[in-house]
């Protein structure tokens, strides 16, 4: 039993997919000139008035409702105080004692059994703006585009006990989040970020101890990283006698260590008061059971549909339902194919890596899923053997056109007549007697290299599994 349990909860912000920001009409772009997409509203100037966006609370309900979370029928905003240059006016519009929604919960599927992470909350803010540091020339400027950018904070309750929980939870929270396109989830333009609260206790301890804030962390694996580093620094430092310090810290993904950034601020701290120019939001029931009548299949339905329907294993179904792109890129090709568990490695062993290499997502595939279904069926009939298959693959992504095609213009269909392979077959038996005769007396192994000699001979395009039948039938006697 280890020495510490490690307790983890983790806030995700989750950037909307809405046209326009919060409370205004800027557009929410990605990149641009600085301080291009910004007005006297999201600056905060004197004598303006927020109006809440729609589409913003409509997208919040929809990720409240697949996250399992209880709607609140009256929310309101209120004003979070604090002095950074990233607000223009000093405060941050967000959500404090009455959020959009609460206690909800997502569910981390494991074969042995699944694991539920409580979520406090999940509220709508508005974004910050974004620092940048000029260090050559010793001063920092405050890009104000993303000021104002609709947001959905999730909250989790301290529910996850390692760095790996809190990397699953991320990949679920983020599909499932996809999945109902509320947002892109893109860590690398900042529609997905996530601080973590992490502490040790003494195992079977109830009481929390001392947590510390990491923040600056833009993938998922940075996230485990630095938690794994932080468990260990505090556990090193409980050990030696001293006292963890609540405060916030910042991930450097160089060293892959955290170094502290200021103390930790609490609730009482930003001295929220309820904003006295945005109205309390009440929602109507009827609209909140329309939103949830329009919610497509959720992850882990679909999972379990994909295991009853295409006869999957838990992890092959796991794998092709992780992201809601390659789930219908599968569903797509297993339209025309019936062998779904080869089809299923074709999919996420050989294209993911192909894709992986090239940093592709799925939807810029160069290979259409039609194309993995016919591959596919080419080796059920014996038309392709197994290793001519990777090879056409690699043309397929390469040119871009069908099996069929490439087999044809190469030249590459499997050789399936008897006669001809039992030609082949006796001159490999005859080049080659000390094989044959050790696999005449028993040597299993020596099989092997004899059908390796007929596959060479062949340039791989020889039926392997009539192979095998022809020189057992010529050397079992």
């Amino acid at each position: 039993m280890s020495e510490f349990e490690t307790v983890i909860g983790l806030e995700v912000h989750v950037q909307l997919k809405t046209r326009s920001k919060l409370f205004c009409d800027c557009p929410v772009d990605w990149g641009g000139e600085p301080n291009s997409r910004v007005c006297p509203v999201c600056l905060g100037l004197p004598g303006t008035l927020p109006v809440l966006n729609r589409k913003s609370v409509e997208l919040g309900v929809r990720a409240a409702l697949a996250l399992n979370c209880r709607i609140a029928p009256f929310s309101q905003f209120h004003r979070k105080n604090y002095f950074y240059p990233d607000m223009a006016k000093n405060y941050q519009v967000s959500q404090y004692d009455l959020p959009l929604s609460a206690d909800g919960f997502v569910e981390i599927p494991r074969e042995e059994g699944s694991l539920r992470v409580g979520l406090a909350r999940a509220h709508l803010e508005e974004d910050t703006g974004k620092l940048v540091h000029f260090a050559a020339e010793g001063f920092s400027g405050v890009d104000f585009n993303r000021s104002g950018v609709p947001l959905l904070e999730i909250v989790t309750r301290p529910d996850l006990r390692s760095p790996e929980d809190a990397y699953d939870y991320l990949k679920v929270l983020r599909n499932l989040l996809r999945t109902v396109e509320v947002s892109d989830c893109d860590m690398e333009k900042g529609s997905f970020r996530c601080d973590a609260n992490v502490s040790l206790r003494l195992s079977g301890s109830e009481k929390l101890g001392v947590k510390t804030e990491v923040k600056n962390m833009n993938s998922f694996r940075a996230v485990e990283r630095a938690l794994s580093y932080e468990v260990s620094r505090q556990a090193e430092l409980i050990r030696s006698g001293g006292a963890v310090v609540q405060e916030t810290r910042l991930y450097d993904a160089a060293s892959q260590k955290t170094f502290p950034m200021r103390s930790k601020e609490e609730a009482h701290d930003y001295r929220y008061f309820p904003d006295p120019d945005l109205v309390p939001t009440e929602l109507d029931r009827v609209w909140i059971e329309e939103i949830s009548a329009a919610l497509p299949e959720l992850p882990s339905a679909k999972a379990g549909r994909f295991q009853r329907d295409y006869e999957l294993g838990f992890y092959d179904a796991g794998v092709l339902t992780s992201d809601p792109a390659l789930a219908e890129y599968f569903e797509t090709a297993a339209r025309a194919c019936a062998n779904f568990k080869t089809l299923s490695n074709w999919i996420t062993v050989e294209l993911m890596a192909r894709l992986k290499e090239s940093d592709t997502p799925i939807e810029s595939s160069p290979v259409p899923p039609e194309h993995v279904s016919e591959l596919v069926g080419l080796i059920d009939r014996g038309v392709i053997s197994g290793k001519i298959a990777k090879s056409v693959f690699a043309l397929m992504c390469d040119e871009r056109k069908p099996p069929s095609e490439i087999v044809r213009e190469r030249g590459l269909v499997q050789i399936s007549d008897e006669s001809e392979l039992e030609k082949v077959v006796e001159k490999v038996i005859g080049e080659h007697p000390g094989p044959a005769e050790d696999f005449a007396s028993g040597k299993e192994k020596a099989l092997g290299f004899l059908v390796g000699r007929v596959m060479k001979e062949t340039r791989g395009q020889a039926n392997p599994r009539l192979v095998n039948e022809i020189i057992r039938r010529r050397l079992s006697g």
